[in-house]
């Protein structure tokens, strides 16, 4: 296997199929990124995999895992106006978290330049939005690029540190889930090794502000943001380096019909499928003229006006939201071009999801039928789709082992059918799923104690749960628990603790007693809360029956507390567990490791199959489905050899103590 950390540091140049998120980090070595910070969340963390794969003596720059997106953000401006080039990447809804900051740094003397890699999601693939980043994007006058393979992330990175460190402005590099993850041929540049012959000096100066955004300073700041984004032209910008001839591509066609379509970023690689000679049957003199935007605002208007005056009709191909077509509409308005028609989105789908190739078609063929009119591959691909086959969904769940589930089993034990739970941002999210159904609501990262304060108002008779895991409880729960605290607000808040951020990649958090760079001070929850004056109790999840009774003991408190009308405020329940994913691999990872499983005594089986329908493990699964009819009691439980890890968990779940322990070695 290829050693990933040295083909990152090689000088020379060279050709790798990687990944996006992979060439991103060919490309900050090659800048001269000093600073790079960022919290996880998915589709970025495999940056961080790249940042982790370089040897940290030979390391170029210097990353962290902050506490939380605004925070990081702040580091990276700090080191900015410091002198340093930096970045800053976070997932799609991470922007939101850093929006206060984010929002100001346009107006800033940014010296040493700053990008920001965002990591949007259409298709939801691991988000509770789909959210269009380019409307802040607008709102904070910060410029975008918009690469659609490993190649252009590569080369567009490269291009966004030159506007930066040129302008002193922030610049966006928007990826979204399969740029971020989709593989493909990278051609990497020869670059000198410049990290150690660089200055390094502080060079924080007030002069080369104002960094003081107040009164009268703001307008001309805002001003100075303004003038950045017009300069950003496509004939200004070849004049800042010649890389910059990549950034907007017009592929033009034996085009008789003279029909044109304007896109950016992944869609274009689907057109460009459906579009080839092998798939499609698009007669050469049909196929649309194509321009493609590397620079999604401010946009090239001077190289659009010339497209639309061109062509009869253009259609606009972007994912999410219409933020292309309303601009383009505005420059052929403003350029008096009325013989173009311009073509949006037609219908509210084609707001929604990724624009995959099979997508792309069923556009083109909505806006264009005379183009797409025979036995097409996606055509027959979406007949296939309609076939009556039955189709077996794969509902995401708890891994085996998982705490949480031991504790969503013996909670759910302590609470009354008419009681709410609210939901948090983590692997608990999945509480809410069949059989456990904890967690009814949820709206963000470190949501769950404010929402469950507004629920416990004007309610005397509905306890409140509430469930946060332990790296959403540092990144953005604590000003919840201290609101509480400060309006005395009753409810039960479950800090469910597995010493990790595992749903992104088991990242270390202030708990841990490690960051990403090595050791350092363990910041444990326990501690902060009792310095909050917060009542705290601590049990492991796998004792299920002392963790039923504490929730039942604790809820207790607070109702009476409420009947003698006392000023009552949140208590608190550590639920830990370790990640038993994370933990596993790194048993697995020691030469004396040996698998141990569990194993079910088929005489004492009743058939109740309460480790299945109560309690979840997916490691267990019986013989229903071979047969609808048969007996119950003709059903077979029996132990996934693939899944089980043998840790026991399930064993206190059985009546019948059927589930025998691992065989000793």
């Amino acid at each position: 296997m290829k050693d990933l950390g040295k083909i990152l540091l090689d000088p020379s140049e060279q050709e790798e199929i990687m990944m996006g998120n992979y060439s991103l980090v060919r490309a900050m070595i090659e800048s001269g990124t000093k600073v790079i910070t960022s919290y996880p969340g998915s589709p970025t963390p495999e940056i961080a995999t790249a940042i982790a794969a370089v040897k940290r003596h030979q390391n170029p720059f210097y990353f962290e895992f902050s506490t939380n997106e605004k925070v990081a953000t702040e580091v990276a401006f700090g080191a900015s106006i410091n002198g340093h080039l930096s970045c800053v990447f976070f997932k799609s809804v991470g922007l939101n978290v850093a929006a206060d900051t984010f929002a100001q740094l346009a107006y800033m003397e940014l010296i040493g330049g700053m990008i920001i890699v965002l990591g949007d999601d259409p298709g939801l693939n691991s988000s509770q939005n789909e959210q269009d980043n380019r409307h802040l994007a607008q709102l904070a006058y910060i410029p975008v690029l918009e690469p659609g393979n490993s190649q252009e992330v590569y080369e567009m990175y490269k291009m966004a540190t030159i506007i930066s460190q040129k302008k002193h402005m922030p610049v966006i590099l928007r990826l979204t889930t399969h740029v971020c993850h989709g593989k493909s041929l990278v051609k990497f540049n020869s670059y000198s090794y410049r990290y150690n012959n660089s200055d390094l000096t502080p060079k924080f100066n007030r002069n080369n502000g104002p960094y003081i955004p107040i009164t009268s300073r703001v307008v001309p700041m805002k001003l100075r943001a303004f003038k950045n984004l017009e300069e950003l032209s496509s004939s200004h910008l070849v004049t800042l380096d010649p890389l910059f001839t990549k950034l907007n591509i017009i592929n033009k066609t034996k085009n008789i019909n003279k029909r044109g379509i304007i896109t950016a970023g992944l869609p274009y690689y689907s057109l460009l499928d459906v579009l080839s000679s092998d798939n499609n049957d698009v007669h050469s003199q049909n196929t649309p003229d194509i321009l493609k935007l590397g620079l999604i605002y401010p946009l090239p208007k001077e190289e659009i006006a010339n497209f639309l005056s061109t062509h009869k009709e253009v259609k606009i191909l972007e994912e999410l939201d219409g933020i292309l077509e309303k601009e383009i509409k505005e420059v052929a308005f403003d350029k008096k071009i009325y013989d173009c028609n311009i073509i949006g989105k037609q219908d509210i789908d084609d707001y929604m999801g990724e624009y995959t190739p099979e997508k792309v078609y069923s556009i083109l063929r909505k806006v264009w039928p005379d183009l797409f009119t025979t036995d097409k591959k996606y055509q027959r691909q979406n007949n296939n789709s309609n076939e009556s086959v039955a189709k077996l969904e794969r509902p995401p769940q708890l891994c085996p082992g998982c705490g949480h589930r031991a504790a969503f089993f013996a909670i759910k034990k302590a609470l009354d059918e008419q009681d709410i739970t609210v939901a948090d941002i983590g692997c608990h999210t999945l509480g809410f799923l069949p059989p456990y159904h904890m967690g009814e609501v949820l709206l963000c990262m470190g949501a769950s104690p404010a929402i469950a304060s507004g629920l416990s108002l004007f309610n005397s008779t509905r306890k409140v749960v509430a469930f946060i895991g332990d790296s959403t409880f540092y990144h953005a729960g604590i000003p919840g628990i201290i609101n509480s605290l400060f309006n005395h607000h009753p409810f039960l808040l479950i800090v469910m603790e597995n010493g990790t951020t595992a749903m992104t990649g088991h990242q270390n958090h202030p708990g841990v007693g490690k960051n990403f760079n090595g050791d350092t001070e363990r910041i444990p929850i326990r501690k902060i809360l009792e310095g909050l004056t917060v009542p705290v109790q601590e049990i492991d999840t796998y004792n299920k029956e002392k963790l039923t009774e504490l929730v039942r003991s604790e809820l207790k408190i607070i109702e009476n507390e409420k009947n003698e009308n006392k000023q009552n405020s949140l208590r608190v329940i550590i639920a830990k567990h370790p990640c038993m994913l994370k933990l596993t691999k790194e048993k697995k990872s020691k030469a004396d490791y040996t698998l141990k499983q569990v194993s079910i005594d088929q005489s004492q089986c009743t058939k109740i199959f309460s480790c299945i329908s109560e309690f979840a493990c997916p490691s267990f699964s019986y013989n229903q489905d071979q047969d609808q009819d048969q007996d119950r009691n003709d059903n077979k439980l029996t132990v996934n050899k693939d899944l089980c890890i043998g840790d026991g968990s399930c064993r206190s779940v059985c009546a019948s103590k059927a589930i025998l322990p691992p065989a000793k070695q």
